[in-house]
């Protein structure tokens, strides 16, 4: 069991870290066409200069989730993952967007999940009360 949800963990985390890393470039270069570029950003009723914004945040949130350690920050960075791909998927909903132009988010926010719900416990940010239990 441990090692079928390590295997789920990684192949969850690699293809999220993927998806946020190359929409997050994209961002960055503010890009006219592709997945979360400049023309889809505008279509949503966002400024343009939210794209820097959003690209330097997963990229960032790539590295922290990857890199051993840091396990607060890990979890700031699933939550800002969380909250970037629900507002993105309520965005194309609000703006009347087809499926196929939802999916991409939608996916990203399942493999979020996935990668913090199947995570090693030594990825995990440990409890007041598990801390208490040293003592």
């Amino acid at each position: 069991m441990q090692k079928r949800n390590k295997i789920i963990y990684w192949i969850a985390t690699i293809w999220l870290a993927l998806g946020m890393l190359s929409t997050g470039i994209v961002q960055l270069l503010k890009a006219k066409d592709g997945q979360g570029g400049a023309d889809l950003i505008t279509h949503l009723g966002y400024p343009a200069y939210l794209l820097t914004l959003l690209g330097i945040w997963k990229i960032l949130g790539v590295i922290v989730i990857l890199i051993p350690k840091f396990f607060l920050l890990k979890e700031w960075a699933y939550a800002g993952f969380f909250f970037v791909m629900t507002g993105a998927i309520f965005s194309h909903i609000a703006s009347g967007d087809p499926i196929n132009e939802i999916f991409p988010a939608l996916l990203l926010i399942i493999l979020t999940g996935a990668s913090w719900y199947f995570r090693p416990s030594d990825r995990k940010l440990i409890s007041i009360k598990s801390i208490s239990n040293f003592a």
